[in-house]
């Protein structure tokens, strides 16, 4: 009889737990996102398989490698939205712009369009409708893609999901919001014209200054711009700032460029987003995750060739960076940095870059360096190296004063050489990150 009753009790409180539990469950579902999830990451999504039997399989094998080179996920890929469908906004100098939906819908997407408009929107920078498209269309780089290439990228984009999705309008003041005056910005800086090869250079040179200056559009990133927005002249991927980061110098330069990596140091990177020499964070972590990551060997190989070949940017002279700053700088990185990086800089190959002889570090802008103490960054995943390594924000624990005279001594220490970083500039970034009010957690430390 007893056991009887501590049977019905324990099953009547079962029952009560059980209970609650759906409450709580149904309370949680209940706030769940209602838009839909794809059970495919973006990455995922474009490494998929396309079988043997699929008509026109070469072609749409070409088109999802053309699309993978070319890094379209990273700008038509918003927050919570599905592969390729757009509204990414793009914080240029001029105002903010939103990415097309290039999903195959009819109606929002590019499902309708022919393979005249999309070579047309490729080689020359007009849409469907005959307007000009912006320049944050990097169609100055897609005007090197051959007719075969463009028509392959459309075939494949056209057997992507439909996604019913129109982003929002661009947020651009008078007069930089009439497309037409793009026009002049064409006539002044833009030159339609295909790939040429070098005939003095090897096939797999050639392979790379296409995939680099072409799909790739490396230069949209890594060439300085003038106050227009355009390529300066003659500085073709000595580096360039974007959207409060720094990409840094491609070209052969030893302290800030690429002189002291080999070629398998370029294309290790470009396939894990690490290697002994450096980690890829920032936007350049995306491209190691949906681009580069995803790359064939050959083709990240012949990317590397022909990096290497590039001359090397000319050399600044570094201002002397002052003796008391460097004293700061030295105790605030024992204290903040050393864990990773260790006290001698050496860090942990593949895990926490070296700072000796980093390229990042001795940029002749500072914001890269300055931008990862403050905000933190993450190293992109990639299919080798799927685990994504993070650097925490320091924005909480330092002041700009701070932030300037580690930054000045990491500049400066394990063969670096680089000017000082004056604190009024890391304050204006911070602001312009949003990092001037602190964020505590339960887990900020000495200010928690």
């Amino acid at each position: 009889m007893r056991r009887s009753s501590r049977l019905s009790a324990t099953l009547l409180g079962l029952a009560g737990a059980a209970t609650m539990l759906a409450s709580w469950s149904a309370g949680q579902n209940a706030s769940l996102p209602a838009h839909p999830v794809s059970s495919l990451t973006p990455s995922g999504f474009l490494a998929q398989t396309i079988p043997d039997t699929t008509p026109n399989a070469a072609q749409l094998r070409r088109g999802q490698s053309l699309v993978i080179a070319g890094d379209c996920m990273s700008c038509h890929l918003r927050a919570g939205g599905q592969p390729l469908a757009g509204g990414f906004g793009l914080h240029t100098p001029f105002g903010l712009i939103y990415s097309a939906n290039i999903t195959s819908d009819h109606r929002t997407g590019i499902g309708d369009w022919t393979s005249d408009q999309f070579h047309r929107a490729m080689h020359d920078g007009i849409d469907d409708h005959g307007a000009n498209l912006y320049p944050a269309f990097p169609y100055p780089w897609f005007t090197h893609a051959s007719r075969a290439d463009d028509d392959a990228m459309l075939a494949y984009l056209k057997t992507t999901p439909a996604v019913d999705y129109t982003p929002p309008a661009n947020h651009l003041p008078f007069p930089l919001n009439i497309r037409f005056l793009v026009k002049g910005w064409n006539l002044l800086f833009f030159r339609p014209r295909d790939f040429q090869a070098e005939l003095g250079q090897s096939a797999e040179w050639n392979r790379g200054a296409y995939l680099v200056n072409g799909v790739g559009h490396c230069g949209g990133c890594h060439s300085p711009k003038n106050f227009l927005g355009a390529d300066k002249g003659g500085q073709q991927l000595r580096g360039g700032n974007l959207e409060n980061w720094v990409a840094p110098d491609l070209t052969a330069n030893p302290r800030t460029g690429l002189g002291g990596w080999s070629v398998d140091d370029i294309a290790e990177y470009l396939r894990t987003g690490r290697n002994t020499r450096a980690g890829a964070g920032g936007t350049m972590g995306e491209v190691i995750t949906y681009s580069t990551s995803l790359m064939t060997d050959q083709d990240r190989h012949a990317i590397a060739v022909y990096l290497k070949g590039q001359p090397a940017s000319p050399t600044d002279a570094p201002q002397s960076a002052d003796a008391g700053a460097m004293h700061r700088g030295a105790a605030i990185y024992s204290d903040a940095c050393a864990a990773c990086h260790l006290e001698n800089g050496v860090g942990q190959p593949r895990f926490f870059p070296p700072l000796g002889h980093d390229a990042m570090a001795q940029q002749t802008d500072p914001t890269g360096l300055e931008h990862l103490i403050l905000a933190g960054s993450r190293v992109g995943p990639s299919p080798g190296r799927p685990s994504p390594l993070t650097m925490p924000s320091f924005a909480w624990k330092l002041t700009d004063e701070e932030i300037a005279d580690v930054s000045t001594y990491i500049r400066n220490s394990w063969g670096n050489q680089a000017s000082p970083v004056p604190a009024a500039k890391v304050g204006d970034l911070r602001r312009k990150l949003g990092l001037k009010t602190e964020h505590l957690t339960v887990n900020s430390g000495d200010r928690g």
